[in-house]
């Protein structure tokens, strides 16, 4: 499908196979495949709103959803789970003899994607890596209005009334997420105390201002009056957020500080039933392998060492002294000439410079990369009422349709979190040859059904986000000491390993995780702490990147190897082109891949 189209019925698309010439019996399986993952990926629009902005199904037949939020009530999971478990059923009745191998591969990764929606079942959880609803990075409060400012689109005045209207539903989705919340205390599935405590100094910032000066009613306005949409948009939305929105916050609000007092302690998973099992299952979720926790400490341990004593050496070179990496770090950072100003205009200076980094490496893909496109990508600061429980950078992939561009999110509570010198890796990672890249080749791969090129499978893609410093260095992207902020981000997620498994199969405290990260990585501590704290709520996720990345560098070599004059870059990167998949399947495909080449 092209950007800027829309499949109306999957029968459609099965009628636009079936009519054409000389279809062969597995290319027949390939058109019934099609059409139930296109049935699948309407469904998840269907059950999802949010969902359908993100991705640009907001308009035409589907303009109504632009008024809705996500239903997160018992019936609307209920929802979403019986069409997972009747979408796997349908998947597992096509025979794989009947497809061609690129549509083997699909359906593999489509039932492996469904399977894992199913897998916090057995938990009586929604996510095992997400496990608990309100905290410090999750949870309506957190996600809605950030979502009405940079997904929800203004163009028409329907655009700025389903605003409104979606203003409204935000208490019933704080409703939802109170109702879960509390029906999920008893089990002891609730954030530890820490978290609490910064989710309700979050959503103390959200409740402060005086509803007429919320940012949901100035985002509103600004942008009606940027598209010259006239109307009492400011009244209207106020009226909202006083009556609706902020007594939803404050019964939200007061269940949290209720459940102060009855919290588990202790930061990792371990403290909730069934704790073990949870963090295996979350660990295989975000790593697509049978990596076991302690194997993944150990390759944490052994990288952190290998990339320290790199890191070691260029910094001594550089004059950087200290008793370990982590001193010489520390020091490089808190370098006056490598800091911005902690201000406005300091950060305008430092979005400005990732700006001209992104254009930079730009001009330098097409040694790396074929047909490389070309979509556009704003940076932005994480809005302040969130970034206190925010992570330190992120990505928003565009919609399909075009509607709005790709956004690079990065945190700027405090510039000295972001010495200059780390800046490159950062761009490199969240922009191009990174996220942005990757999944632009996603977005506009044709090739690829719609449910599994709008998939994100974590080990695949922070794994290419993070060979992607990698190859930014190889195309002598970095100078000076640039290339230190690189290793110096390997370095970062090799820890993350040993932390992430630290806290939650090794029952570290989160002060002993913060150290760990301070000492070895060398962040400021502040920044540091937030990444712990991430892990502590979030399991498995952080040691996504580092095993995806050693995943990715591991299969360039074996092609390179086997492949000698045969082998090329943008070759090997192709395989971008369809699609994400679990790592597993990636080696899979790499190998026929490399032995389709070598018969070449």
């Amino acid at each position: 499908m092209k950007r800027r189209e829309f499949m109306t019925t999957s029968a459609a698309a099965v009628a636009a196979a079936a009519f054409q010439p000389g279809l062969a019996l597995a290319q027949a399986g390939d058109a019934r495949l099609k059409a139930e993952l296109d049935r699948i990926f309407i469904g998840d629009v269907n059950l999802s709103p949010e969902t359908a902005t993100s991705r640009g199904f907001d308009k035409g037949a589907r303009a109504a959803l632009k008024f809705r939020l996500d239903d997160e009530s018992a019936a609307g999971r209920a929802k979403r789970l019986a069409h997972a478990r009747r979408s796997l059923q349908e998947l597992e009745a096509i025979a794989p003899a009947s497809l061609s191998d690129a549509a083997k591969l699909q359906r593999d990764v489509a039932i492996y994607t469904l399977q894992q929606r199913l897998t916090p079942e057995q938990f009586q959880l929604d996510s095992v890596r997400r496990p608990y609803r309100i905290f410090q990075q999750g949870g309506s409060y957190f996600s809605i209005p950030d979502f009405l400012n940079s997904q929800h689109t203004i163009e028409t005045r329907q655009d700025a009334e389903a605003y409104l209207s979606r203003l409204s539903a935000f208490r019933q989705s704080l409703e939802d997420d109170t109702a879960y919340q509390r029906q999920m205390a008893p089990r002891g599935v609730v954030a530890p105390l820490w978290s609490i405590d910064l989710t309700l100094g979050q959503m103390r910032k959200l409740r402060e201002p005086a509803a007429a000066d919320s940012t949901m009613v100035s985002s509103l306005v600004r942008r009606a009056q940027e598209k010259g949409i006239a109307g009492d948009w400011s009244a209207r939305a106020a009226k909202i957020i006083e009556d609706e929105v902020y007594p939803a916050l404050d019964r939200q609000m007061a269940l949290m500080q209720e459940l102060r007092s009855t919290t588990p302690a202790g930061d990792g998973v371990w403290r909730l039933k069934d704790g073990d099992e949870i963090y295996a299952a979350a660990l295989k979720d975000s790593i697509t392998t049978d990596l076991s926790p302690d194997e993944v400490h150990r390759i944490g341990l052994q990288q952190v060492a290998e990339l320290s004593e790199e890191l070691t050496s260029l910094l001594d070179a550089a004059g950087y002294k200290g008793a370990n990496v982590g001193e010489r770090l520390t020091a490089l950072n808190n370098a006056p000439e490598q800091l911005y100003a902690n201000t406005d205009e300091g950060r305008a200076a430092m979005i400005a410079s990732l700006n001209d980094g992104v254009e930079r490496m730009q001009g330098l893909l097409p040694r790396a990369f074929s047909n490389v496109p070309n979509e556009p990508l704003e940076i932005r600061r994480v809005p302040p009422e969130i970034q206190d429980g925010a992570s330190n950078g992120y990505y928003y992939r565009a919609p399909l349709d075009g509607s709005r561009p790709a956004i690079y999110w990065i945190n700027l509570k405090d510039t000295a979190d972001w010495p200059k010198y780390q800046l490159p890796s950062l761009t490199y990672h969240e922009g191009t040859p990174g996220h942005h890249l990757q999944l632009s080749y996603a977005n506009t791969s044709d090739d690829v059904p719609l449910f599994l090129r709008t998939l994100f499978i974590s080990a695949f893609g922070e794994g290419w986000a993070l060979y992607s410093e990698q190859l930014a260095d190889e195309l002598g992207a970095y100078s000076g000491l640039e290339k230190a902020g690189y290793l110096q981000s390997f370095l970062f997620r090799a820890a993350r390993l040993v932390v992430d498994t630290g806290i939650h199969s090794k029952r570290w405290s989160r002060e002993q995780a913060t150290r760990y990260m301070v000492d070895t990585v060398g962040f400021a501590d502040a920044r540091s702490q937030r990444e712990v704290e991430r892990y502590c709520t979030q399991p498995g996720q952080a040691c996504s990147y580092k095993i995806g990345h050693n995943k990715w560098a591991e299969l360039r070599q074996r092609a390179q190897t086997r492949l000698g004059d045969k082998f090329s870059l943008p070759w090997f990167h192709e395989v971008l082109t369809e699609g994400l998949m679990p790592l597993e399947m990636l080696e899979r495909r790499v190998d026929e891949r490399i032995a389709q080449r070598m018969r070449a």
